[in-house]
């Protein structure tokens, strides 16, 4: 099922231009099951499908590009994390990684909270019917009307970031006659060997309340002086994002309950709950290498109990916020090939009919992704490619090295894994493009759960 071969750039082990030595995978038509969602296959007559249904089929439907994702694997992520952490602790789904109306019913029926950090997040939760006490509100600058919004809605927990929003949130619950559940997030100082943009608990950022500096503390002091209107329930801590070492979030949770023991020695206090957030990483490519939800679970469980019992404290209940973990490896993007055009001693540009209007992370974070041929197997040799989108901006790329066919061509169909989470969530309409839609499939069907946009949708924003 092979094609002529299209002139290519750089072969097998090349130096790339960046001087980072790369070699091709051993079988291009494989598929690394750490990589791809569960049910991803590749079937005897090289197509691959998902969920028991080919790509090919879905592209012909649905067209292209589309997020892919795959509802049993979703829900089987979801379950390993319930399950990992049990009845004594909580697990809230990051819906800023992902949100829908649809992955909403899937987290209420697998039995997850769900963390939001804006209105639009908290309407899409409750459309979908999850319970507002299983709901908890992030955010660094929360209007009051966003504020009134969660208060009037009953969400299980707020978590204030300042002390502008401990005196707005006390104002909004007391003309609701509410006493409001609250956590304080407070900024640890760990430095989390993740990207810049998504490390979270250094002290130079915008969110949370220093730990070192005392805000923490004074933060926990405005919160008791509210006793009619607000009520402290935890401490909230969150390193970033992209972690596979939970040697960041030990340090973390010895700096909290280290908070908690002084909370209890000044005000007699002892709070029930703590949050160490999200983060954990996912393998976006097979060089990654992710920790099972059981494996975390222990780790974080253990380390809590370790540092309560030599702070003389008792346990707090151990909440945590997996997004990405749950979410990313369940999608994957499917293009058409558009060009295929190869530079001489350094690489072929692949283009496709998305980027970084679906796909803005490669851009931002420097992310990495691999890619695979989809739509057919192909024996011949690799050819080291760039995969790019059709924006006019030279950095529209979705995959920055990688190798493909080199008998690669249009219209063939190639498919990026691991884009559940931060793809279509922060996707634009840069260039006036329409957003993708969202489909889920299983048990060999496929259905539409966010539409792709249309030039009418486009339109009707624009009021001339």
């Amino acid at each position: 099922m092979s094609r002529s071969a299209h002139p290519a750039g750089p072969r097998h082990g090349d130096v790339l231009p960046e001087g980072h030595y790369q070699a091709p995978p051993a079988d291009l038509n494989a598929l690394d099951p750490k990589v791809w969602s569960e049910t991803v296959a590749r079937g005897a007559d090289g197509v691959v499908t998902v969920g028991g249904l080919d790509v090919n089929r879905i592209a012909a439907e649905f067209g292209t590009p589309a997020y892919v994702m795959d509802e049993a694997d979703f829900r089987s992520r979801a379950r390993a994390w319930r399950d990992a952490f049990g009845t004594g602790a909580d697990v809230y789904y990051a819906g800023k990684a992902f949100l829908s109306k649809a992955v909403v019913r899937w987290l209420h029926e697998e039995g997850l909270n769900l963390d939001v950090c804006s209105s639009g997040e908290l309407a899409v939760a409750l459309a979908a019917g999850m319970p507002p006490e299983r709901i908890a509100l992030h955010g660094n600058n929360k209007s009051v009307d966003e504020l009134e919004n969660a208060v009037k809605t009953g969400v299980g927990h707020i978590v204030v970031d300042s002390y502008e929003e401990i005196e707005r949130l006390a104002a909004v619950a007391g003309r609701q006659g509410v006493r409001q559940p609250v956590l304080i997030r407070v900024t640890v100082g760990v430095e989390a060997h993740t990207h810049e943009f998504i490390a979270t608990a250094h002290e130079d950022q915008k969110f949370g309340l220093s730990l070192t500096g005392g805000a923490a503390a004074e933060a926990v002091r405005r919160v008791l002086a509210h006793p009619g209107s607000l009520e402290l329930r935890g401490i909230h801590s969150h390193i970033g994002s992209q972690i596979f070492d939970t040697a960041g979030f030990e340090v973390a949770a010895r700096r909290v309950v280290g908070l908690l023991a002084s909370i209890r020695d000044e005000h007699g206090v002892e709070l029930p709950e703590i949050d160490l957030g999200g983060g954990l990483g996912i393998a976006y490519t097979s060089e990654d290498d992710p920790r099972e939800p059981a494996e975390i679970a222990a780790a974080l469980a253990d380390i809590v109990r370790r540092e309560c019992a030599a702070a003389n404290l008792t346990a707090p209940r151990l909440s945590v916020e997996p997004g990405r973990a749950i979410v990313g490896p369940t999608a994957f993007t499917l293009y058409e090939v558009g060009t295929v055009k190869p530079l001489e001693g350094l690489r072929t540009y692949v283009s496709v009919d998305g980027g970084m209007s679906d796909n803005i992370r490669t851009a931002l974070y420097d992310a990495e992704y691999t890619v695979a041929l989809v739509s057919r197997t192909s024996d011949a040799g690799p050819m080291l490619v760039r995969v790019v989108g059709k924006h006019c901006e030279s950095g529209d790329i979705v995959v920055r090295d990688a190798f493909l066919p080199a008998d690669l061509a249009p219209g063939d169909l190639i498919a990026v894994p691991a884009t559940g989470a931060y793809c279509r969530s922060m996707a634009s309409n840069y260039n006036h493009a329409l957003k993708p839609p969202v489909l889920a499939v299983q048990d060999g069907a496929a259905r539409v759960i966010v539409r792709r946009e249309t030039e009418e949708d486009l339109l009707r924003l624009d009021i001339g």
